[in-house]
C-alpha cells in the first residue's frame, strides 16, 4: 500500500544525509543513514565495487565532491516499511555522474539505508 506524503518527505529527508556527505566530502552524515551492515554494488571506472558500505565512506572521505557537484533526490516508492530512492549526481570529484539507488527500511521508526546500488554514466568512465 502506498504510504502517506509525510512518509515520502521523511524518506527524502533521510536521503539528504547521503547527499550532504557526498557534497561535503564527509561520511559522517551518511553514517547516520546507513545500517552498519549495509552493502554497496556498482561499477566505478569499469571496476566492480561490492561489499561493505565502508567503501562508499572511504570514497566520500578521500575524493570530495568538487565545486561543480549537483544532486537531486527522487523518492520513487514508499510502501509502509520499505522505500526506494534515486539520487542523481553530477560532477562528483569534478568529473563523474552517478545514478544511485538506495533501499531503505523503516527500523524502530527511523528510515535507514540497507543497500546502495549505482551506475556511473558511461561518458564519465576513465
Amino acid at each position: 500500500m502506498r504510504d502517506k506524503i509525510k512518509e515520502y518527505e521523511a524518506v527524502a529527508q533521510a536521503a539528504e544525509k547521503f547527499v550532504k556527505s557526498v557534497a561535503e566530502g564527509n561520511s559522517e552524515y551518511a553514517r547516520e543513514l546507513f545500517t552498519p551492515d549495509a552493502v554497496l554494488f556498482g561499477m566505478l571506472d569499469g571496476v566492480l565495487e561490492h561489499g561493505s558500505i565502508d567503501q562508499f565512506y572511504h570514497n566520500v572521505d578521500t575524493v570530495g565532491a568538487g565545486d561543480d557537484f549537483k544532486a537531486r533526490v527522487d523518492v520513487l516508492a514508499v510502501e509502509e516499511t520499505v522505500a526506494v530512492v534515486r539520487v542523481l549526481e553530477e560532477k562528483w570529484g569534478g568529473r563523474i555522474d552517478f545514478t544511485d539507488f538506495l533501499l531503505l527500511l523503516k527500523l524502530n521508526g527511523e528510515w535507514k539505508c540497507v543497500a546502495k546500488a549505482y551506475n556511473q554514466n558511461s561518458d564519465t568512465i576513465k
